[in-house]
């Protein structure tokens, strides 16, 4: 075979097509207003005050406040083959292969922003239940309502009604589950949301990939995210008869309005454990 004939363009579409399908980042995060070269800039709007009407009008100065978000962050794939032109001519691998590294780079990616979004939350700034000494006990008579008071924290802050998402492993799902207020029909999508299942308005996504023993609930606007594929390259192994394909992500992510992230530290009641 030729490595001459790889399709770049192939390999990327399909690999973006499944990422972009299975991303929790991208669905609860914002997208940046422009990407320029190796960083994205996010607008954040500010300026003008309502004011009361006695007969003349003041106008105030507003504008735009631009945000850069380095893509300082990188993660690799690489993978051997015995031939890049038969995987390119199957019509059935490739899609294959795509979502196997699409789902790795998912869980890297999430991993990594789910993590930083929990350090935003703390015990002083009141958006935090819980500590990381005494976290909350949880059973399925609570679950729901701590979630509920995860809302109201984001209420208070006056975050928009829409666009709030509350992420939680299995874990904690199922333990909702047993809560009649809980939907108990509902669809889990390749992203993790439970389409058909919100509590007080929040999109409920189930995503292992959170920090352990924590709940978030997050509006849209809170977090700016942005990632693309730097490098996808085809190679000819040294000392093997085989080829390889390579790729080469990179991204950034940064909080813009910190007040838009609450968070749960919890841990299962022993009583529930006991039950199970």
């Amino acid at each position: 075979m030729s490595i001459a004939s790889f399709k770049k363009s192939v390999w990327e579409t399909a690999l973006m097509t499944a990422w972009r399908g299975i991303s929790v980042a991208d669905a609860i995060t914002t997208p940046p207003t422009r990407i320029e070269g190796e960083k994205a800039i996010f607008n954040v709007v500010s300026g003008g005050t309502i004011k009361d009407y006695t007969g003349t009008v003041n106008y105030d100065d507003a504008g735009t406040e631009p945000i850069e978000l380095a893509f300082d962050q990188k993660k690799y794939w690489a993978i051997k083959l015995d031939d890049v032109d038969k995987v390119q001519a199957a019509g059935s691998v490739l899609p294959v292969l795509a979502q196997e590294k699409a789902l790795d780079l998912k869980e890297a990616i999430d991993t990594d922003l789910l993590k930083e979004m929990a350090k935003i939350p703390t015990a002083s700034n009141k958006q935090l239940l819980g500590t990381t000494s005494s976290k909350i006990s949880v059973n399925k008579k609570n679950a729901y309502d701590y979630v509920v008071d995860l809302g109201t924290i984001l209420s208070k802050a006056k975050c928009p009604q829409s666009n709030r998402f509350v992420i939680a492993s299995a874990e904690f799902i199922n333990l909702m589950a047993k809560d009649d207020r809980f939907a108990d029909n509902y669809n889990v999508l390749p992203n993790g949301i439970l389409q058909g299942a919100t509590i007080n308005g929040m999109t409920v996504i189930q995503c292992e990939d959170v920090p352990a023993n924590t709940v978030l609930c997050v509006h849209k606007s809170a977090f700016g995210y942005a990632a693309q594929l730097n490098e996808t390259e085809a190679l000819r192994l040294e000392g093997s008869f085989s080829d390889a394909v390579r790729g080469l992500a990179v991204f950034g992510r940064k909080a813009l309005r910190t007040k838009g992230i609450a968070g749960l530290l919890y841990e299962i009641s022993s009583t529930e454990i006991a039950s199970a």
